[in-house]
């Protein structure tokens, strides 16, 4: 359905192009209206197209089942680092982080919307505010860790890890349904 939208896009833009230069005179406005409606349409298809592939159930599944396979990875890896933050140097700290955490916080970002077609903007902003939080709190821990800060890389840590459990125990109790967003 979205392919369809952007052939029929593609040939709006043509047509009226063409449309617009066959007479150097006079534009043929009969024939660019209807390549635009062709182009209008195409965007509607494509968007629609779009909205129900993201939207289907299968997708929906296997996305929540992403959001809560990559915060649990998270979550395990900061719990690791944490138990660790004494036998790390601090300047080491942040190639730690670049090492165990960016696949899986993309493949939480690519899946996050997810939530909010599944269980509702309230829960989404619930996971999110938290997510967030851990997000913000752990590039603290990186920053801290470039300038050699060790008791804010040991607190931020703390505070990451906090946050990024709270995502995981709120995604879990809605998937579990126990929490009507």
């Amino acid at each position: 359905m979205k392919r369809i939208g952007l052939i029929l896009i593609s040939v709006g833009f043509l047509a009226g192009t063409l449309a617009a230069i066959v007479d150097t005179d006079h534009v043929r406005w009969w024939h660019f209206s209807a390549a635009l409606a062709v182009g209008v349409a195409g965007v509607f298809v494509a968007r629609s197209g779009h909205h129900k592939m993201h939207k289907s159930e299968e997708k929906l599944s296997e996305n929540i089942r992403a959001v809560e396979t990559t915060l649990a990875a998270i979550v395990q890896n900061i719990n690791s680092l944490n138990s660790e933050k004494h036998s790390i140097n601090t300047y080491d700290m942040r190639f730690r982080i670049d090492e165990l955490l960016p696949d899986d916080l993309a493949g939480f970002v690519d899946a996050r919307k997810s939530i909010a077609h599944r269980y509702g903007l309230a829960a989404y902003g619930e996971v999110m505010s938290s997510f967030a939080a851990g997000e913000r709190y752990l590039n603290r821990v990186w920053s801290a860790s470039a300038d050699g800060y060790i008791d804010e890389v040991n607190t931020y840590l703390d505070r990451a890890q906090e946050q990024f459990a709270e995502s995981l125990d709120k995604i879990r109790r809605f998937k579990a349904g126990s929490v009507n967003p």
